[in-house]
């Protein structure tokens, strides 16, 4: 019997003294004559095709033509019947039992038997059958050693109390909850289909630095590092944007890549600071031919993975069915503050910097204050309601009062001009820019626009950014003197969009917290 039958692992017996034991029956496994970590396993097949072949057969079908198999997994639980023992191996989300009897294995393989523990790996070969009660299961005829697991499995290890070492113990995690494994498989799935819905369309997949001498393509703080050989500050890379654009200007006209961005910010249910971006060019196009790929992408991706263009995520029933809605950001905020707060707003106040102020002040999210008497939370410098542009003014009112009430997919479009200093702005009203973000059940999930291509007035915002950042804003843009380089080469028209991977996956998987949808995040040291 395994020691986990006898005692819980979180017990009051000490882990090290369990340790032992399995340590003490290891030895005797190689005094028996197997290597305590051999090279290699045979196995033929998986378990999951073991069940997916046999399943469907009964016992006299399985009788009247016997076949052998030969697989491995690690051992999730044994029960032992004197001359007779089940396993149950594990491998991904599959399981199978194995009828293990005295007189069908040799004697050195039965004391094998007797030394294993729940969480060790072995491999068996032998004819599948079906026992009286009818369940499927793998009549082993031959038994191979191939690892101990010298730690023991936790058995109490669901619930809120243990997301911490779940996070941090991921491979532990994996092993005891399938879920977990399917998670991160559906995930595997999502990506591979963009990869293929993308290369289906023309594009294709290229790679950027990771490392590069100015952070740009996003407003974000990067990490920053050093070169030693070179002597040169460097910063990881906060979006793969300006990369890519310079792609476009050198000719490749559609191209994409499924990147890794840092970006030194807090971490909520939303945020990791180390994240997958999706991000991807198509010259010619503008943002209008970007709503309609994206809705084309995922509502096909929905349907693909789910099996329904409906998904249930955080309680709320989700409709990627198309078209998506769409609202201006002035329409939304008018809408939500009539829908949710009761609250009329004229149109025309919207373009009103003293209006703004006052709605930010009545509507927006209470702003803490420092020991100094000033706004924002500590450690940051965010510049005073009054000081804001009217741009900023617009996008904090949204955020304050549409964001977390839009649940089915919605298109957000025309931001002003000040908070998209990358973006081409609509002829008929300069104020606005021709971008969306796409919003689902209050998270950003999508930001696109048309992409500026004037180096003359790509340089004059990059100008603005700098004098944002002199203010005290330092997510602001750095400016890339390289990168206006590129556009007075000419770049043709360009719609451009970044799609967080993480945060499709969460919606996909059903996922409350970002961490959920990444297999090692970032955890602070114990």
């Amino acid at each position: 019997m395994s020691d986990e039958q006898q005692t819980d692992p979180t017990s009051s017996q000490p882990e090290n003294e369990l340790m032992r034991v399995r340590r003490e029956k290891l030895a005797r496994i190689t005094e028996l004559g197997w290597q305590s970590h051999p090279n290699k396993a045979h196995a033929t097949t998986t378990v999951a095709a073991v069940v997916e072949t046999y399943s469907p057969r009964s016992a006299e079908e399985l009788d009247a033509s016997p076949e052998r198999v030969a697989i491995a997994g690690r051992v999730m639980a044994i029960r032992d019947f004197g001359k007779a023992s089940f396993l149950v191996l594990s491998e991904l989300s599959s399981r199978i039992q194995v009828y293990v009897k005295k007189d069908a294995l040799s004697e050195r393989e039965w004391q094998l038997k007797e030394n294993l523990d729940v969480g060790d790996w072995v491999a068996v070969e032998g004819p599948m059958m079906r026992t009286k009660k009818g369940e499927l299961s793998v009549k082993a005829e031959k038994l191979d050693f191939l690892v101990k697991a010298l730690r023991p499995l936790p058995e109490k290890w669901h619930g809120l109390t243990d997301m911490e070492t779940r996070y941090r113990q991921r491979y532990v995690d994996l092993i005891v909850n399938d879920d977990v494994k399917e998670t991160f498989r559906t995930r595997a799935r999502m990506v591979s289909f963009i990869r293929n819905y993308l290369d289906g369309h023309g594009f294709i997949e290229v790679e950027t630095p990771m490392m590069q001498t100015i952070a740009g393509g996003a407003a974000a703080r990067p990490f920053v590092t050093h070169h030693n050989a070179l002597g040169m500050q460097l910063y990881m890379r906060i979006a793969p944007e300006l990369y890519l654009k310079r792609l476009i200007v050198g000719g490749l006209q559609r191209v994409y890549e499924i990147n890794r961005n840092f970006r030194n910010e807090g971490i909520s249910l939303q945020h990791n600071p180390e994240f997958t971006m999706l991000e991807f060019y198509w010259a010619y196009a503008d943002y209008e031919d970007l709503i309609r790929l994206t809705e084309d992408l995922l509502g096909s991706l929905v349907q693909e993975v789910r099996g329904t263009s409906t998904v249930t995520w955080r309680g709320a029933e989700i409709s990627f069915a198309r078209p998506f809605a769409r609202f201006t950001m002035k329409e939304a905020v008018v809408h939500f503050a009539r829908e949710k707060r009761g609250v009329s707003i004229d149109p025309a106040d919207l373009d009103d910097q003293a209006k703004l102020v006052e709605l930010v002040r009545a509507l927006g999210e209470p702003r803490p204050v420092r020991d100094d008497g000033t706004e924002g939370p500590a450690g940051e410098q965010p510049p005073a309601i009054e000081a804001m542009n009217r741009g900023k003014l617009l996008a904090e009112l949204f955020e304050a009062v549409c964001e977390k009430h839009i649940v089915n997919p919605t298109f957000i479009t025309d931001f002003p001009v000040e908070v998209s200093p990358l973006s081409k702005q609509k002829p008929d009203d300069p104020r606005y820019v021709e971008r969306f973000e796409l919003y689902v059940n209050g998270m950003e999930l999508a930001n696109a626009f048309s992409e500026l291509n004037d180096p003359d007035e790509q340089a004059r915002r990059f100008a603005q950014q700098l004098e944002e950042r002199e203010k005290g804003d330092d997510e602001a843009f750095q400016t890339d003197d390289d990168y206006v380089c590129a556009l007075e080469y000419g770049m043709p028209p360009t719609g451009g969009e970044g799609i967080g991977i993480d945060r499709l996956a969460m919606i996909l998987t059903d996922s409350s917290s970002i961490r959920d949808v990444i297999l090692f995040p970032l955890m602070r040291p114990r």
